[in-house]
C-alpha cells in the first residue's frame, strides 16, 4: 500500500478505529508516564542549573553550560546506544525508566535554555530585599522568584513534555518490552494494511504538539511583553512586597 495523490475514499473510519486499539491505548499511557516525568525531572534540575549559573559566580561557567548543553549538538542515536551500553554494563534493565533517563539527558538542555532568560529577567536585589524583612531562602524563592519564572517553568513543562512525547530514537533503543507511541507506530508501518491507521494517528500527534508548543511560546511572549510595559514589580503579589 502506498500513498497517492489525490487522495480518495475519505473516511474516519482509521479514526475511529483508535478508540478501540488497545495496544495503542497502552503505547499511549506509556508515552504520557514518561513525558510528564521527564517534564517535571528536567524543569525541576533546569531551575537549579539556571539558578545556579545566574545567580552564582561558578568557576568554569562557560564549559559547565557547554557540557549540560551538549546533548544538543550530539546525533541521539549516540545518545541512545552510549546509555544502552551503560545500562547494560551496569546490570540495569530496559524499561519507561531507562527512556525517562535518556529523556531527561535530553530535556534538560531545553528546560535550562527557557529558565535561563528568566532567571536573567528580574533583579536579583528583589530577592535580598525579602530576605532583609525576615524571609528565609526557601520561602523567599516560593514568594518572589518563582512567580517571576513561573511562565518560564510552565514554558519548560511544555516544551519537555512535547519532545519526549514525541521522541523515537532513545525510546527504541531503551525501551526493552514497553513501547512508546512512537515506537508502536514504528512498528505498525511493517504491515501495509495499518498504514491508513497510522497516519491518522500521526496527524492527531502533530495537531496535539502543535497546540501545546503554540500555548508555550504564546505564555513566553504574553509574558515578556506585560514585562516589558509594566515592569517586573508586576509579576510579585501584593501580599510578597508587603511582607505578609
Amino acid at each position: 500500500m502506498y500513498i497517492s495523490f489525490p487522495f480518495r475514499g475519505f473516511t474516519l473510519e482509521w479514526y475511529r478505529g483508535m478508540l478501540v486499539n488497545q495496544a495503542m491505548h497502552s503505547a499511549l499511557f506509556n508515552s504520557l508516564r514518561v513525558g510528564l516525568f521527564v517534564s517535571v525531572a528536567s524543569t525541576v534540575l533546569g531551575i537549579f542549573a539556571a539558578k545556579a549559573v545566574t545567580r552564582y559566580r561558578i568557576p568554569g561557567r562557560k564549559p559547565v553550560i557547554g557540557m549540560i548543553m551538549l546533548p544538543l549538538v550530539i546525533p541521539e542515536i549516540i545518545v541512545a546506544v552510549a546509555l544502552l551500553i551503560f545500562i547494560l554494563q551496569a546490570g540495569g534493565k530496559l524499561s519507561l525508566y531507562s527512556i525517562a533517563l535518556g529523556h531527561i539527558l535530553l530535556c534538560v538542555p531545553f528546560a535550562m535554555a527557557v529558565l535561563m532568560s528568566r532567571f536573567e529577567g528580574f533583579d536579583q536585589a528583589m530577592e535580598e530585599a525579602s530576605m532583609d524583612l525576615g524571609e528565609n531562602g526557601w520561602w523567599t524563592f516560593w514568594r518572589v522568584t518563582f512567580p517571576i519564572v513561573l511562565p518560564g517553568v510552565i514554558a519548560s513543562l511544555l516544551l519537555c513534555f512535547t519532545i519526549s512525547f514525541d521522541e523515537f530514537i532513545i525510546a527504541f533503543f531503551l525501551g526493552g518490552t514497553d513501547p512508546t507511541l512512537p515506537v508502536y507506530m514504528w512498528n505498525q508501518l511493517r504491515f501495509p494494511k495499518l498504514l491508513p491507521g497510522v497516519l491518522a494517528l500521526g496527524a492527531c500527534i502533530f495537531f496535539v504538539s502543535f497546540l501545546v508548543i503554540g500555548f508555550a511560546e504564546w505564555i513566553r511572549q504574553r509574558n515578556d511583553h506585560l514585562l516589558s510595559r509594566t515592569g517586573v514589580e508586576t509579576a510579585i503579589p501584593s501580599q510578597i512586597v508587603g511582607g505578609e
